[in-house]
């Protein structure tokens, strides 16, 4: 008997709650991906997630870390490897955003966004090409970055620094990565106003969608259509994908 074809595996970081790393770790999983969902504290609404994704007939399974702690990012990965066999995909959606004005963001802050945004990005994307790199059929990384870092809004300045390393961080894996394994390609979402933060007012999300081009809040899955086109295109890397109804290029 002929052996059976084995799914591909993704993960994805900052999957635990109802956010949009939990949106793509579904649409994954209904592409028939296997999936490893990551959370820091979500303990609870990741193993929920977990039941979801396993009654869409897919292996899934969480696992904790905090991803600006190098050595527990190693272990995340080294726990995925032994459970799965093998990394295809990572998307790497974990992140933390805190409004604060100018005059108060300390050092702290700017470090902490750093470490989680930045520097957790990065070792999780090292982590994942050890493993993509020694694969035949390599694998693809995206990271997360933001639309507004190239307009940023007041009152989140230890943030943007932190999400604005992420577009020079998926050109530079990208090149580094090919030239290992051509291919293993790694490529960048900039989400907009898609699924606005609980602590928004009314009044923020309405100037957040007058806006745009298309005058409209995006949807989670318009973000991750996105994710899987990335994914599923085979001739594209280095490339940082806005998905933000214009929001970026719009005039007001």
């Amino acid at each position: 008997m002929a052996e059976a074809k084995r799914r591909p595996v993704a993960l994805v970081t900052g999957s635990g709650k109802r956010r949009l790393g939990n949106v793509v770790a579904e649409a994954l999983a209904l592409k028939g991906y296997d999936v490893a969902l990551h959370f820091y504290r979500s303990e609870k609404e990741a193993a929920e997630t977990v039941e979801r994704i396993r009654r869409l007939g897919v292996m899934a399974e969480a696992f904790q870390a905090d991803v600006s702690q190098e050595n527990e990012v190693a272990s995340l990965f080294e726990k995925v490897k032994a459970k799965f066999g093998r990394l295809d995909v990572l998307v790497t959606t974990a992140a933390i955003w805190e409004s604060k004005p100018f005059d108060e963001v300390t050092a702290d802050d700017v470090d902490r966004h750093w470490k989680v945004n930045a520097l957790g990005t990065f070792i999780c994307c090292q982590a994942a090409a050890k493993i993509m790199v020694a694969q035949p059929e390599g694998g693809a990384i995206v990271t997360f970055g933001d639309w507004a870092v190239v307009r940023p809004y007041r009152h989140y300045a230890a943030y943007f620094p932190s999400k604005g390393a992420i577009p020079t961080m998926t050109r530079m894996l990208a090149v580094e990565l090919a030239a290992k394994n051509p291919n293993v390609r790694v490529n960048c979402v900039e989400p907009g106003p898609v699924m606005p933060p609980d602590d928004l007012s009314e009044h923020e999300v309405k100037g957040s969608v007058a806006g745009t081009l298309l005058k409209r809040l995006g949807r989670p899955e318009n973000v991750a259509q996105a994710v899987l086109f990335l994914i599923e295109n085979d001739y594209v890397t280095g490339v940082c994908l806005p998905v933000d109804g214009g929001r970026s290029v719009a005039g007001d």
